[in-house]
C-alpha cells in the first residue's frame, strides 16, 4: 500500500474481529513505532504491549470506560519518558518526549493499516490509573492507548476542516 493511501484509508476503529494478531505482523507495528523521528534521536517514548484481558479490562475502566478495547486482542499503550528527553533538553524535554511519543503512535497507526490492521488513538483515560497499573516509574507518561487488530467495521470518512485551518505567512 502506499503511504497516501494508508493515510486516506485509515480511520479510527472501535469494533475487532475475534482473531489474533500474528506475531511477525505485530513486530511490523512495533518497528514502525521505533523508526520514528525524534528529538536528538533520544527516542524518548516507551511501549508496553498488553495482552491479557485482566490488564486490558482494568485499561477500558482507567479509560473512562471505553469497553471497545477489550474487543482488540492488543492494546499498545505510548509512554512519554519524559527523563529521557529531560536529561538532555530541560523543560523543553517534556514536550519532546510526548511529540515523539505521537510520532511513533502515527507511523504505528499507517503501518498497522497497511498490514490490514484497525486502530484507535484513545487518549482520554485517567492518567494516574494508568501510571499505577502498569507500574511506571516517575518520568514517565502515558499518552496513548492504542488498540489493534482486525477491523470489524468500515466507518466513514469524518468531516475534514482542511483549508480552513491553514494559515500561510502568519494567523
Amino acid at each position: 500500500m502506499e503511504v497516501a493511501d494508508a493515510i486516506e484509508l485509515r480511520r479510527s476503529i472501535r469494533r475487532f474481529k475475534n482473531k489474533e494478531i500474528p506475531e511477525g505482523m505485530l513486530k511490523e507495528v512495533l518497528r514502525a513505532a521505533h523508526m520514528a523521528p525524534s528529538a536528538g534521536n533520544l527516542q524518548g517514548r516507551d511501549l508496553i504491549i498488553i495482552k491479557d484481558n485482566a490488564v486490558k479490562e482494568l485499561l477500558c475502566m482507567a479509560a473512562l470506560n471505553q469497553y471497545f478495547i477489550m474487543a482488540a486482542p492488543v492494546c499498545i499503550v505510548v509512554c512519554a519518558n519524559v527523563s529521557r528527553s529531560s536529561a538532555r533538553y530541560g523543560k523543553r524535554g517534556e514536550l519532546y518526549a510526548v511529540q515523539d511519543s505521537s510520532a511513533a503512535i502515527m507511523n504505528m497507526m499507517l503501518m498497522a493499516q497497511d498490514l490490514g490492521l484497525g486502530t484507535c488513538w484513545v487518549g482520554a483515560f485517567n492518567e494516574a490509573a494508568v501510571t499505577q497499573l502498569l507500574s511506571l516509574p516517575a518520568g514517565v507518561r502515558p499518552v496513548a492507548l492504542i488498540p489493534i487488530g482486525y477491523p470489524d467495521e468500515s466507518p466513514e470518512v469524518p468531516p475534514r476542516m482542511g483549508e480552513a485551518t491553514e494559515h500561510w505567512g502568519k494567523w
